[in-house]
């Protein structure tokens, strides 16, 4: 919990950098502090140089029966921009058994998210992203 505040506050840096978009911060404290209180709804990662936090990235998980392993959905990756090209999450899930892979969503504007993610091994599947809005209020501002 301590590390709350900074990841609401990356949150909100990444949701600006890569999509014009300002949050609500509130919203966004609030959104963080529920995950970090139910690891049923996924983890946060953390990197720190020498004590600072340097970068974040969210775990959600699903289930794939079809492999029998939990897939790592990949989100809310953002880096102190002086800290960025030096590989803070190349290794993260290969320490983790029952991983079977890892998948994430990107805007499709962003090019140097896509450059990182292919740097990594990660490619672009046949799989698109559908999405059903239930509460407009909270996908008020998101694209």
């Amino acid at each position: 919990m301590s590390d709350a505040p900074v990841i609401a506050e990356f949150n909100l840096l990444l949701a600006m950098e890569t999509e014009g978009l300002r949050l609500d911060p509130e919203c966004v404290r609030k959104g963080v502090t529920a995950l970090l209180a139910d690891p049923a709804k996924g983890v946060y990662y953390v990197a720190e140089i020498d004590g600072t936090i340097a970068g974040q990235l969210m775990i959600t998980y699903e289930w794939s029966d079809w492999r029998n392993g939990n897939i790592w959905w990949i989100q809310s990756v953002y880096v102190r921009k002086e800290c960025r090209r030096r590989g803070l999450f190349r290794h993260l899930a290969s320490a983790h058994k029952g991983v079977c892979g890892l998948r994430l969503y990107m805007h499709s504007d962003n090019r140097a998210a896509r450059r990182s993610y292919e740097s990594l091994g990660m490619r672009q599947t046949k799989y698109e992203v559908f999405e059903l809005v239930l509460d407009p209020a909270s996908a008020e501002g998101l694209g």
